[in-house]
């Protein structure tokens, strides 16, 4: 199933890339539709907010009944204000990133694929902010630790330690590149 996952991943993710342009506006609902999009083929549950409460590791995300109002918030509050994420300025990118990333795996709104998810719509930003594709291979190795206290920490509105992580995920790519 994970093979199936990454797959239906990279398909959604050139998909996106090739049909949203740098002064899309995105909202709670294209997240859904994000959702819907990657995973609609293997989940019946793809694309729609979950109904249980989850957590890992012993950390509680957002109750499922908070659900609708905190992404009607999210879509309003960051989405609205970071979106289009066409920043002159790559500190102000980064911000963007850190806040709607963190603040939409706090959210947690799916029953499972929240922190791709939230990487696919970082990764749009990005490209709005005329980045290449974000390379994400050092939050999934060396530095998963510091991504998931970075998240942790997301819940005081501290996006400092997200900002770190945006920042070596973007030096890394351009290193890359």
């Amino acid at each position: 199933m994970d093979l199936a996952e990454a797959r239906a991943l990279a398909r959604t993710v050139d998909s996106l890339v090739r049909t949203l342009d740098d002064r899309h506006r995105f909202t709670a609902a294209d997240v859904c539709e994000f959702h819907g999009l990657w995973l609609g083929d293997l989940y019946d549950w793809a694309g729609q907010y979950r109904q249980v409460n989850v957590s890992k590791d012993g950390f509680p995300f957002a109750a499922a009944a908070r659900i609708p109002n905190l992404m009607r918030e999210y879509d309003r509050e960051l989405l609205n204000r970071f979106t289009p994420c066409n920043f002159k300025e790559r500190k102000e990118i980064i911000q963007a990133l850190a806040q709607t990333h963190a603040e939409l795996v706090l959210i947690h709104p799916f029953r499972d694929g929240n922190g791709r998810i939230a990487r696919v719509l970082s990764t749009l930003m990005a490209l709005q902010g005329g980045l290449p594709l974000l390379d994400f291979s050092v939050v999934a190795e060396e530095r998963k630790a510091d991504y998931f206290a970075a998240v942790q920490v997301g819940l005081d509105r501290n996006y400092g330690p997200m900002e770190k992580v945006f920042a070596e995920v973007i030096a890394k790519t351009l290193a890359a590149s």
